[in-house]
């Protein structure tokens, strides 16, 4: 069977390429502009192409026909109607890369389910995701055009901690924070739920939807089983650091409001994602593929990260304009909550 990866070298999709390198029954091949070369396996076909110069991809795919195509960044309908135009007839299926963050915000429950409604007025990102998902399930409707939709949540690899507030240059900045004995932001009281999703453990059942009949036509989410508060994930990654977590919780709204004011667009990836407690009902999934579960916790996962990620601080941005950020908020709150007391206790 023939698998076509559009991207190839993410995040998600690295560990379902690397997982599939190790299938016989499976030819893999990867189209991006040739990034990350040097990574990917050694019987993995690359072909190097822009995937929005569509007359150079439909050169470059002549005469070929996949089993399964999947494109890992299309983030727009223009993007997907491309895709719809250039594998039309020369794909079995077609996996469509959604977003968990695509469900209801405000969520009317707190268990996520395929079926929980489609709605997110908070973030641009979600809305278009949503925009994909329609325009493809209407081909499915109308032409049988064979589409598989997967909603992951928060996916994590080697080089990647999950965090709930980081500034635009990732992560690195509040791991330095923290192994510099400086407070950490978290959003609101820290209590909600969330899921973190190793990639090796998400490439099992992204891998096991892959050529089933039984998924043309259907939506899937695909997350971890372990369910964290944002307290325990960044105490966990305190742990793994040996360090002590200060941690400062700030209000959602309050860091949506101070964050767009200072450049920040923290208002879809909070209120319109991590500011939510979600707990994924992943049955649906587990019917077709019984085999998924949480085989790498996050205390194992973010210890293998950060080993990483300190063993290779050359690949990682210091982010002094996100540090000045913090410093400010947690001084600005400090001095309210100093005057308020000093004010009530005269």
């Amino acid at each position: 069977m023939k698998a076509l990866f559009i991207g190839g070298t993410g995040t998600i999709s690295m560990g379902i390429v690397r997982r599939l390198a190790l299938d016989p029954l499976w030819e893999v091949y990867i189209l991006n502009r040739g990034n990350r070369r040097e990574e990917v396996p050694s019987n993995v076909k690359q072909i190097v192409a822009d995937i929005n110069n569509e007359a150079d991809v439909s050169a470059a795919i002549s005469g070929l026909r996949f089993d399964v195509v999947s494109d890992f960044i299309a983030f727009d309908v223009e993007a997907v109607k491309r895709d719809y135009r250039l594998f039309k007839g020369k794909t079995g299926q077609y996996i469509f890369i959604s977003s968990a963050s695509a469900y209801n915000k405000p969520a009317s429950h707190y268990v996520i389910t395929e079926g929980t409604a489609l709605a997110n007025p908070y973030w641009e990102y979600s809305r278009n995701k949503i925009a994909c998902e329609e325009f493809l399930m209407s081909k499915y409707r109308e032409e049988g055009f064979p589409v598989t939709i997967v909603r992951p949540s928060h996916t994590y690899d080697e080089r990647n901690v999950p965090l709930g507030v980081h500034g635009d240059k990732g992560f690195y900045q509040v791991i330095k924070r923290m192994q510099e004995g400086k407070p950490v932001i978290i959003q609101g009281d820290g209590s909600s739920l969330w899921t973190v999703t190793h990639n090796s453990d998400f490439a099992v059942g992204y891998t096991g939807i892959m050529g089933n009949r039984h998924a043309i036509g259907e939506a899937f989410q695909i997350t971890g089983d372990e369910v964290l508060t944002w307290d325990q994930i960044y105490q966990t990654i305190a742990d793994a650091l040996g360090v002590e977590l200060k941690a400062v919780h700030v209000s959602s709204d309050f860091l949506s409001s101070v964050g767009e004011a200072c450049g920040y667009d923290l208002t879809g990836s909070l209120i319109g994602d991590k500011s939510n407690s979600v707990v994924f009902d992943n049955s649906k999934l587990k019917r077709l593929v019984p085999s998924v579960t949480t085989t790498v916790p996050f205390h194992k996962g973010v210890r293998m990260a950060l080993e990483y990620v300190l063993s290779h601080k050359d690949e990682y941005e210091e982010d002094p304009e996100f540090e000045d950020f913090c410093d400010r908020i947690i001084s600005a709150l400090d001095r309210v909550k100093s005057e308020l007391i000093s004010e009530v206790t005269k």
